[in-house]
């Protein structure tokens, strides 16, 4: 007999579930033009249709028409049976797509494949690698809705996809992008952490958010940061794993509360392994507060003894989970593989870079390793942050082994493009400048601190084994223990021995850091000694010239006493004296000068040097001076949890482009780098209670009005219509701004600002070229509109600040 409540049931399903389908809006037919943008790995850019869409002139889309500064022309474009557009004229173009709505009305937008988008005008950030997780609310007006989407040449082969669903819910979770740890057994002590993305598709902020998780009938509170209106952010719960007694998969409920009301509420799953299997462990990154994971294979054979740890860092597309678990587990050791913040992430430069050397203090104090037998290997992209953190690093890796790697990324890039080698003019120079704490050829004496393994196979097709050769041949150059393998007809990846690779690891066993008072010669280099300063008993604590190439080549001799050697481009540096005895007289004699002598005085003293007119005894230099804690360049603030602070006291466009400007960078921030930032107007902004984070400023000084509190000193002001730097006054309303400026109240934290003198200046800085990992931006940067359109020739200055923050005393390049 036909049970006839369930066939009207299944009925019910069916048609819901095709109404459904027919709300989601599938873009199949727009135009395109070819040769519009160049973007790269610097902060010089050219983009000839965002120059006519923020300069007024931008003439509404059609087929044959063109785009004045290129020679193309808008043409018909259908998407293909996958739904994606493609074609040559997407790698440096713009699709064009339009909506018609017939109401007002919020909705999802979800596009894949593209590098970032205009929507109605307003930036919004890419999904460049076709993750398809990237959901943002938009507001769509009555009438039509245009996007301009740019491409990239991945979206030349890769395709571009384009949707647009209505929204049910003002509020949503989207678990599609969750960051999760596995459970280990009999590790379950404390709370774990993990996060999903909160979808807020309405006009206000959300506060006073929880998160209410349920495991195993254990449930748990954790407060949520607040979500801005009309964006997405990744936040953090925690989760209470003290039932689960076995292995396997479990469900995990989350729920959205506002003041006790739910939201939303969504299922997750979470994997639970023994201790001595792979396992994903989360925790909260000191970079911005978000929750990150590193991937660990166990010790084999774990007992009381302390063991090594082995630092693996992972390729472009792989998952650190993933790169963990290409390993063996080694009965003398962890492995411990970071994320780069994401599968591409920051190349290991930048936030991969910190993530690395995060993760990395994690595990040494998580695992307490012994301190001499610490290991850095890597493969592809990994490869190269292996050179890269091995020349930045020294005396931090008993030896390090790239496998597959590239040395630079002026050499090989990705998909922000190279590194320029060289600039075509003096401004780009000192621009490029900023990137060469990237340069590992110039830090290659550097790896003389440890061994060095290079490991390549020999028919690499994705990464030349050229690379390696071309290592080899400089490392052969000075130094005296580094061995090198071609795995015959081995491709990129010839299985998991392209990484655990037996000779290798027996390499690193035969490797120790000796100890500071066993190295009595030292050759080091650094390009910024915020980043590195330090090798053994040696400090650069201050460049000459900024961020060019400091080195030093000392030689100590302790039954002498004495300190001999060279400099270049060092104005501070410290000896630790902690090797010579109280009472000892030394000698020390640098760069040919004559030798002077100091006194001992203390078993665990510090000798500061400064260089003036010559070398002499100095004191350590003030934390409100350029140095170590310190050093400049655009993108250090955004280093201490960096909050956005946008503009509210301006005009009604003002604000809007402070507010959109601050989303589209956040939202930047959470595709590359898996991160959540706080967005506060300025009006909510007290300096004590965001106590030694960095600020980045979204306005000018008439139309933000946290300006005062941060830049009253700064010898650089932007007002609506000049900009005063020093004592050179630049006067226009199509004039943008990048530069930093140090918190007047914090010895670490800075103030990074996004400006203009009117809104063509101001949307001329929206392009957001600093989340390209390597990207050099200087202290500052002042340029006009047409920088977009004519390139280095619209800068009108750049430069690095002194060592006392003058722009006097630092480094400029003027044009007029």
């Amino acid at each position: 007999m036909i049970n006839t409540k369930n066939v009207f049931l299944l009925l019910f399903l069916l048609f819901a579930a095709q109404a459904r389908a027919q709300d989601v809006y599938q873009f199949t037919k727009g135009l395109v033009i070819q040769d519009a943008h160049q973007y790269g790995r610097e902060a010089l850019y050219t983009d000839q249709l965002a120059y006519q869409l923020y300069g007024g002139g931008l003439q509404k889309p059609a087929e044959g028409k063109g785009v004045s500064g290129t020679n193309a022309v808008w043409q018909a474009i259908t998407a293909d049976s996958t739904e994606k557009f493609r074609g040559r004229a997407l790698a440096n173009g713009y699709l064009y797509l339009t909506y018609e709505s017939d109401k007002e009305q919020t909705a999802l937008l979800n596009v894949a494949g593209h590098s970032m988008l205009y929507f109605n005008g307003q930036p919004r950030t890419g999904d460049i690698y076709s993750d398809g997780w990237l959901y943002l609310p938009v507001q769509l007006k009555k009438g039509t809705n245009e996007l301009y989407i740019r491409g990239s040449r991945f979206s030349a082969w890769g395709g571009i996809t384009a949707k647009l669903t209505p929204t049910t819910k003002p509020v949503s979770i989207n678990k599609e992008d969750p960051t999760l740890p596995h459970i280990v057994l009999g590790n379950q002590a404390e709370p774990l952490w993990g996060a999903v993305v909160v979808i807020n598709a309405t006009a206000q902020p959300l506060t006073n958010l929880q998160f209410k998780t349920k495991l195993e009938g254990r449930e748990l509170l954790t407060a949520v940061a607040t979500v801005p209106p009309m964006t997405t952010r990744k936040v953090g719960f925690r989760m209470d794993a003290a039932q689960v007694t076995q292995k396997g998969e479990y469900s995990c409920t989350v729920r959205l509360l506002q003041k006790g009301k739910e939201l939303d509420a969504q299922d997750i799953t979470l994997s639970a392994v023994a201790a001595n299997e792979h396992y994903s462990n989360t925790f909260v990154s000191n970079i911005d507060g978000s929750i990150q994971y590193y991937g660990v294979t166990p010790q084999a054979q774990p007992d009381q003894k302390p063991a090594a740890l082995f630092l693996s860092v992972h390729g472009a597309g792989v998952e650190a989970i993933g790169q963990a678990r290409a390993y063996r587990p080694k009965s003398w050791g962890t492995l411990v593989a970071p994320t780069n913040r994401r599968p591409r992430g920051f190349n290991w430069e930048d936030w991969g870079r910190l993530d690395a050397m995060e993760v990395f203090e994690i595990a040494k104090n998580r695992f307490k390793p012994d301190p001499k037998k610490i290991y850095l290997t890597g493969h592809s992209m990994g490869g190269h942050g292996t050179w890269y953190l091995g020349a930045t690093y020294p005396g931090k890796w008993a030896a390090i082994a790239p496998c597959a790697g590239y040395p630079t990324l002026a050499a090989y890039g990705s998909a922000d493009g190279k590194i320029p080698t060289e600039g075509r003019s003096h401004i780009e120079n000192l621009l490029l400048q900023a990137s060469n704490p990237s340069n590992v050829y110039e830090l290659a004496q550097n790896y003389g601190a440890g061994g060095v393994y290079i490991h390549h196979g020999d028919s690499d097709k994705v990464v030349s084994v050229d690379y390696a050769r071309q290592m080899k041949a400089l490392l052969s150059t000075f130094h005296k223990d580094f061995s090198y393998y071609e795995y015959p007809g081995g491709s990129h990846w010839f299985g998991n021995e392209s990484v655990d690779w037996d000779p290798l690891f027996d390499y690193f066993k035969w490797h120790t850091i000796p100890s500071d008072s066993a190295i009595n010669k030292v050759n080091f280099s650094t390009a910024n000694p915020a980043i590195s300063s330090t090798y053994s008993w040696v400090s650069v604590l201050q460049q000459q010239k900024p961020l060019q190439y400091s080195r030093v080549q000392l030689d100590r001799n302790k039954k002498r006493k004495t300190i001999f050697g060279k400099t270049e481009n060092v104005a501070a540096l410290s000896f630790a004296l902690n090797d010579f005895q109280v009472g000892d007289k030394l000698t020390i004699k640098l760069d040919d000068q004559a030798p002077f002598y100091y006194e001992v005085k203390s078993p665990t003293e510090v000798l500061y040097l400064t260089q003036k007119s010559q070398w002499q005894v100095g004191e350590k230099p003030l934390l409100t001076q350029k140095g170590t804690s310190r050093n400049g360049t655009f993108k250090e603030p955004f280093n201490y949890r960096m909050l956005f602070v946008y503009g509210t006291s301006g005009n009604k466009q003002e604000n809007e482009w402070a507010y959109n400007k601050a989303r589209y960078d956040a939202e930047v921030w959470y595709y590359r780098g898996n991160g959540a930032v706080d967005i506060i107007s300025d009006k909510d902004f007290k300096a004590a209670t965001y106590k030694d984070r960095g600020v980045v400023l979204y306005g000018n000084a008439s139309t933000n009005s946290a300006w005062k509190k941060l830049l009253a000193n700064c010898p650089i002001q932007v007002q609506r219509d000049r900009v005063q730097v020093g004592d050179k006054l630049y006067k226009g309303d199509d004039l943008g701004a990048y530069f930093m400026w140090p918190r007047a109240d914090s010895d670490i934290a800075s103030v990074a600002v996004v400006s203009g003198t009117g809104l063509k200046g101001m949307h001329a800085a929206d392009a957001n070229q600093y989340f390209a990992g390597g990207s050099g931006f200087p202290d500052y940067m002042i340029f006009s509109l047409s920088m977009l359109k004519d390139g280095d020739k619209g800068v009108k200055t750049a430069g690095f600040y002194g060592n006392d923050w003058s722009i006097e005393k630092g480094q400029a390049v003027v044009q007029d």
